[in-house]
């Protein structure tokens, strides 16, 4: 790319949320044998990393709102902002296929007759099958110059003239077709728009079968506008897809791919066909600004939706816009918790008392990269590293200004109920409930922060705090997540600590700093007693066992309905403390006491979002402490692990716990 303060050309890309397209783009364009350009990124609201890739290859970057967006409007900002004389432009995901590309598009606007000069387009592996066909159709092997009476020009691969465009810009009302709609305004006007098939790139569709439909409806909305295509044209258009269909059918078997193309053909022109025909007869719509932003394609990212008790699947979730203190979070790591099962089992308390609704998208324990936030927000950047409070509420009450969301009537669960989770590319939220981490903490430990922010609200209540100066002696019941992290914080904390599970496999990394046992014949000795399993059976066994004056501490859930008789509880004079969910306080310490633990041993497993049904069945089994989603693969870690003080280091010398 040229390093000239006024390169000849100025290469303009429309891009949203096209990441996976973009490095291909620009390594061709770093490939031409031309190279007397600059490259200006005009980006519409992208949420993942397209402009850090733009900017990572020298490319200036144009912003504009998502619901600003239209075609005519993001390539007027981008030509008012070119330096050079000729302005190349291109689609995100249309990738030049050859080094002469640029000068292909560039040699003939040297003319000074010609205006716009536009290239061929060539379908993808990825292409809908008669898309890839209908390429082929539009884009000729031979040269041409645009005759007045079929004017044509495609944007997603052109080049035009400065001078004329700041004579005559790109109509912003159109939802598509402004290409069309310049290149006709020259064309009357004696200028030439040539088309050469030297210039040729790859461009990649891969649109849902609604997407399709809205693509065509809205140009074909556009194209009455421009007066190409009218109602008495309809009989045309239908029949012409009822041949190409034929001719599509014809051709298949000669294209060699593994999918059924007869059917993808069928589904195609009839989308193509009825996107066409509704647009041609709803063109008045067009005059309605609403409607128009409805039309636009907007890409959208994968979720895993519970739907219903076992049924969940992943589907596709619209970028949202977003309303006032609100930020969009790309989420990095989301770890696998009980809660979700029990989401999907439909045995949630929440589900199986009506507070809570299907369907869900769950995942409370994550942790992501803050990459848009709505106005008011002023706290948060985009790039912060952040994980967000589980447990929400309005943000209004008495009980919110205290710090105690959980006593809002308004309150909302992220993941659980009233707020979709972590299962998924992106998560929305009120920055208020968002907090940084710092940079000795990776984003794969962050997302424990909910579960070791659980563990010291619930120690808080039973009266332990980080400035702990009683030595107590405790039994952790249950070596799962919330278990070892109890331990783990008990021991940082000076306590002596004993850790109960049937698994023994579980407690083999404990046995550095505690002491462990698979069989649980007494709780004598013990001041504090945490259970962390959720069952009943095993609380029963807990409470008729503990020593006299003992505090047992509920972090388990969910506990099923028992007969149990409180009158050995009275008579021992014990205390019972329950204690769920976390503050905003906890959340605070969670995040300055995770470099303190070592977490290793929840980090050792971890699938892509695709295979959330294989996380769920490994979660099920608890071979592992702990199953993530690693759900963005480029998320990168400051810190992988916790490099200061390890839980060992924190033992007294001499200590011991009472088995």
């Amino acid at each position: 790319m040229a390093e000239s303060s006024c390169p000849e050309t100025t290469i303009v890309i429309r891009s949203f949320n096209e990441e996976r397209w973009l490095p291909e783009v620009f390594q061709s364009l770093k490939d031409q044998s031309y190279q007397n350009f600059e490259v200006v990124l005009v980006d519409s609201g992208s949420v993942d990393r397209s402009r850090e890739i733009a900017q990572s290859f020298g490319a200036r970057i144009v912003r504009l709102r998502s619901e600003d967006f239209t075609f005519g409007h993001s390539l007027n900002l981008g030509c008012q902002v070119a330096t050079g004389k000729f302005v190349a432009i291109l689609s995100a995901h249309a990738i030049p296929a050859n080094i002469h590309w640029l000068n292909s598009l560039i040699d003939p606007l040297r003319d000074p007759e010609t205006a716009m000069v536009f290239g061929s387009q060539r379908g993808h592996e990825l292409s809908k099958f008669p898309e890839f066909v209908d390429f082929e159709r539009t884009f000729p092997f031979s040269p041409m110059v645009v005759d007045e009476d079929h004017p044509f020009a495609n944007n997603a691969n052109s080049a035009v003239k400065k001078i004329c465009w700041e004579q005559y810009e790109f109509d912003e009302g159109l939802p598509g077709l402004e290409d069309i709609d310049w290149a006709k305004h020259w064309i009357e006007r004696g200028m030439k728009v040539s088309y050469q098939p030297d210039a040729t790139v790859i461009h990649v569709h891969t649109e849902s079968w609604e997407q399709v439909r809205r693509r065509y409806y809205r140009e074909a909305m556009a194209a009455r506008w421009v007066g190409t295509r009218l109602l008495r044209h309809i009989p045309i258009e239908v029949f012409r897809e009822f041949v190409w269909c034929l001719q599509d059918l014809w051709r298949a078997p000669t294209f060699r791919q593994n999918r059924n193309l007869v059917v993808e053909i069928l589904r195609f022109r009839y989308e193509k066909m009825m996107g066409t025909v509704g647009g041609i007869i709803d063109s008045r719509g067009l005059s309605n600004p609403a409607r128009r932003s409805e039309m636009y394609f907007r890409k959208g990212f994968p979720a895993v939706v519970i739907r219903g008790p076992n049924r969940a699947k992943i589907e596709e979730r619209a970028v949202p816009s977003l309303k006032p203190g609100e930020l969009l979070v790309r989420v990095a790591y989301v770890g696998i918790c009980g809660t979700d099962l029990e989401i999907l089992e439909g045995s949630l308390g929440y589900y199986r008392s009506g507070l809570a609704k299907y369907p869900i998208v769950p995942g409370h324990e994550f942790s992501g990269t803050v990459v848009a936030f709505g106005p008011r927000v002023t706290d948060m950047e985009e790039g912060d590293r952040v994980v967000v409070e589980c447990i929400q509420g309005c943000g209004e009450c008495e009980a919110c200004a205290s710090d105690s969301a959980i006593q809002c009537s308004d309150r909302r669960e992220v993941g659980v109920f009233g707020q979709d989770g972590g299962y998924a590319a992106y998560v929305i939220t009120r920055s208020r409930y968002v907090h940084r981490i710092p940079d000795n903490l990776g984003l794969d430990a962050a997302a424990l922060t909910e579960p070791v922010a659980v563990v010291l609200k619930g120690l808080r209540r039973l009266g332990s705090s980080k400035s702990d100066s009683h030595r107590r002696n405790c039994a952790v019941v249950g070596a799962g997540t919330i278990g070892q992290i109890a331990a783990q914080v008990l021991t940082i904390r000076g306590h002596s600590v004993t850790v109960f599970d049937r698994n023994g496999k579980r407690l083999e990394n404990l046995r550095s700093f505690a002491e462990t046992s698979d069989v649980m014949d007494e709780l004598r000795g013990f001041d504090w007693i945490i259970e962390a399993t959720g069952n009943q059976e095993v609380l029963t066994q807990v409470l008729s066992r503990a020593d006299t004056g003992a505090s047992v501490l509920l972090l388990g859930l969910p506990y099923a309905e028992s007969a149990f008789s409180f009158e050995s509880v009275v008579a021992s004079d014990q205390t019972i403390v329950g204690s769920v969910g976390s503050s905003g306080q906890d959340f605070s310490e969670a995040i300055e006491t995770l470099p303190k633990i070592d977490t290793s041993v929840f980090l050792n497993e971890s699938y892509p979002l695709e295979r959330f049904e294989t996380a769920w069945k490994r979660a099920r089994e608890g071979s592992s402490v702990k199953i993530m989603l690693h759900i963005d693969e480029s998320a990168t870690n400051i810190a992988s692990s916790p490099e200061s003080e390890k839980v060992a280091a924190h033992i007294q010398p001499g200590s011991s716990a009472i088995a």
